[in-house]
């Protein structure tokens, strides 16, 4: 589909991509890996033709469309929500003014073995079948579905897109690029304004495309969950591994066990060929050999041990003294802004050494309710109190206000270290992004995400009996999550977490309060557990108690009538599994007829016609395969 030759950019003497080569074909769905700046984004803008390589070339056939979302992107005001979701259908003229062009071009040819008109015929079919694709349902209701399923709810769909944030309006652009269907998917951190559920909706939708994909993403379970194939970007070049994210991870430790117990052997044996030469280098009678095993290592092929950015670091939060059993509590607390209200009548309780997560959509009142722990905002009513001897560290996602803009990075973590770690405060701040000269820089100058980032290592050097963090791993990639999570996950304190990251939270928490609907609600257990019940929860109302009984009158009342039905489906369905196996072997008689005449046409033949009529036999013979298929399971 894609194929990148020799590739390389570079400016001012730094190279980024130095000579890499990588093909993405149909199917492929690729995870691209690597550190922060290591040339992931640039890659994409490669591909899209924004940027221009400083040598090497990619060859982007002419009929694939690639639905791109960067990670920030403008966003367009004046219609709906549901409105600038529909606008992506304005496409579909397109795509049929290119099938009659196609259509023509073909009817006028006569090279019907070449490779040329094979390529034109598939190229009509994939069309066909992606206008078919949109026409298989209502617009509007794709739209829809597609919104609800990236966390809108319906009742928001007819609000003008300029009144959501810009987190809100990223997810519309997204589903216009889903909705759009295109040949190649190229998502930049598409999961950094989800929430949890709308991530899990998105991994349904990519496993089930049957598109390309070429992913960036820092959640690992996602990598794991929609892609077969990973490729990492490691100081300018590119490693290729034909497997999921967990399963790189083995094979690339693997390969470097391999290179480096084979590169010690090897240096063991030109160590002692070394000293042979050198000890008898001056013997006549050992001449011939010194000479023989000069040319050997000369001739020797040097094995290499991949460049690696593997430096890795235990950190621990400082100990801390021990709080009140009760840390947090909440009751009948009611958070509210001028304008609306968040939640109501909440009831939490956070005992000492839990450690908790607050998940629900985006603008349910998670930071809210943090920013009321922390005393930064009063509750519209109700209590809400920490507990005896609690010693709060708070984690905002805006770090603007806590950290000094006249310090350095370096400086910032100096102040507050002690202990060994103040010997090791470097390789810290590499774990967290900041190498080179970068732990120099000003405050001052750094953007949103390095604040976020520095404030973060910066909290892991203080001590804190009850830590709320706000969204504490969005600017971290995984490397950088991995050594705050083992770090949270050996604390001896109470956590309060919000987060989106699944994988992140996974393994760490043992209670969840979902915010959903103006309310908040406990949930025992870790995430996977919560996941699995909302689940449940999600796909009907069974925790109502009509429902409820209605459906065990149900069970008892009519279990004879429900087998006695499940016959009559069971015979329907032998009826047409055996309709629809005749009706496929007569459309594929049909086309092979049609095949035939198409690769040998005589005077009288209509090639339009012929297409269109194979076209069509195509169309019908899958959907029946599909039904087949569903039925036999």
């Amino acid at each position: 589909m894609i194929s990148i030759d020799d590739l390389s950019v570079a400016w001012g003497g730094f190279v980024l991509l130095d000579h890499i080569n990588l093909h993405i074909g149909a199917g492929d769905k690729i995870g691209l890996v690597g550190r922060n700046g290591a040339g992931k984004s640039t890659l994409m803008k490669l591909i899209m033709g924004m940027q221009s390589p400083t040598g090497g070339r990619i060859d982007r056939p002419a009929g694939v469309s690639i639905g791109y979302l960067p990670q920030l992107m403008e966003h367009h005001k004046g219609r709906t929500v549901l409105e600038e979701a529909m606008t992506v259908f304005d496409s579909s003229d397109a795509l049929e003014n290119e099938i009659a062009t196609l259509t023509e071009e073909l009817s006028s040819r006569s090279d019907y073995e070449s490779e040329a008109y094979s390529e034109l015929i598939q190229r009509l079919s994939d069309l066909n079948d992606r206008l078919d694709a949109r026409n298989s349902e209502n617009p509007e209701v794709q739209a829809r579905k597609t919104l609800c399923g990236l966390g809108f709810r319906d009742d928001e769909l007819s609000r003008p897109t300029e009144t959501f944030s810009q987190g809100w309006n990223m997810r519309i652009e997204l589903a216009k690029i889903l909705l759009g269907r295109p040949d190649l998917l190229m998502l930049d951190e598409p999961t950094n304004h989800l929430d949890i559920e709308s991530i899990e909706w998105l991994e349904e939708y990519l496993k089930g495309r049957r598109c390309s994909l070429l992913l960036v993403s820092h959640d690992r379970k996602f990598l794991d969950n929609v892609t077969n194939r990973t490729v990492e970007i490691m100081l300018g070049h590119v490693h290729d591994y034909k497997v999921p994210y967990t399963k790189y991870l083995e094979l690339r430790a693997e390969r470097i066990a391999q290179q480096t117990a084979a590169y010690e052997n090897q240096q063991r044996m030109i160590q002692k060929t070394e000293e042979f030469i050198q000890a008898f280098r001056y013997k006549p009678t050992k001449s011939n050999q010194v000479q023989s095993r000069i040319k050997a290592l000369e001739k020797l092929e040097r094995v290499e041990i991949d460049e690696t950015e593997n430096v890795r670091l235990t950190v621990k939060f400082p100990p801390v003294v021990r709080s009140g059993d009760v840390v947090y509590k909440a009751s009948g607390l009611t958070a509210a802004y001028p304008q609306k209200t968040v939640f109501r009548d909440a009831d939490i309780e956070i005992m000492r050494g839990e450690k908790v997560a607050l998940v629900g959509r985006n603008g349910e009142g998670k930071t809210t309710l943090m920013r009321i722990i922390a005393g930064d905002l009063q509750p519209a009513a109700g209590e809400s109190r920490l507990g005896h001897n609690v010693n709060l560290g708070y984690f905002a996602q805006n770090q603007e206000d806590v950290l000094d803009k006249n310090d350095t990075v370096f400086g910032t973590l100096d102040k507050v270290a002690v202990g060994d770690i103040r010997t090791r405060l470097r390789d810290l701040l590499a774990q967290f992004l900041f190498r080179g000269e970068d732990v120099d820089k000003r405050v001052a100058v750094l953007s949103g995400g390095e604040r976020a980032r520095l404030g973060m290592a910066k909290l892991m050097l203080q001590s804190h009996n009850l830590l709320a963090l706000d969204e504490p791993t969005n600017h971290m990639d995984i490397k950088s999550k991995d050594i705050l999570k083992q770090a949270l996950v050996s604390y001896e304190g109470t956590l309060i977490v919000v987060s989106h990251d699944r994988d992140f939270l996974d393994g760490l928490v043992d209670k969840v309060y979902e915010f959903r609907d103006g309310k908040v609600k406990e949930h025992r257990g870790g995430v996977s557990e919560f996941l699995e019940r909302r689940k449940i929860e999600s796909l009907s109302e069974l925790e109502k108690k009509d429902v409820v009984k209605k459906v065990r009158e149900e069970d008892k009342a009519g279990a004879f009538a429900q087998q006695k039905e499940k016959n009559k489906i069971d015979r329907k369905k032998k009826n047409r599994i055996s309709y629809l196996e005749c009706e496929i072997e007569k459309l594929e008689a049909r086309m092979a007829e049609i095949e035939s005449k198409l690769s040998a046409p005589g005077p009288d033949d209509d090639i339009m016609e012929l297409t269109r009529s194979y076209l069509e036999c195509k169309r019908e013979l899958d959907a029946k395969t599909d039904e087949w298929g569903s039925l036999i399971e």
